[in-house]
């Protein structure tokens, strides 16, 4: 089963703040969310895990 973040979860897991989230989803470098309703939307919690161990691997590779 999968489970959906809210964004101050997501904030807290990246340490990203709320304009740099949504300025890389322009971008195309950070996931998506969901649409949950009109005004709700969540961030799938493995496509956020994958996302912080992506960057975790490139820090280490560098």
């Amino acid at each position: 089963m999968q489970k959906l973040l809210r964004l101050p979860q997501v904030i807290e897991r990246t340490a990203l703040r709320r304009s740099t989230v949504y300025e890389m989803m322009r971008a195309g470098t950070f996931p998506k969310p969901v649409k949950l309703n009109l005004r709700s939307n969540g961030w799938i919690e493995n496509e956020i895990s994958e996302w912080v161990d992506t960057r975790i691997a490139e820090r280490e590779r560098a």
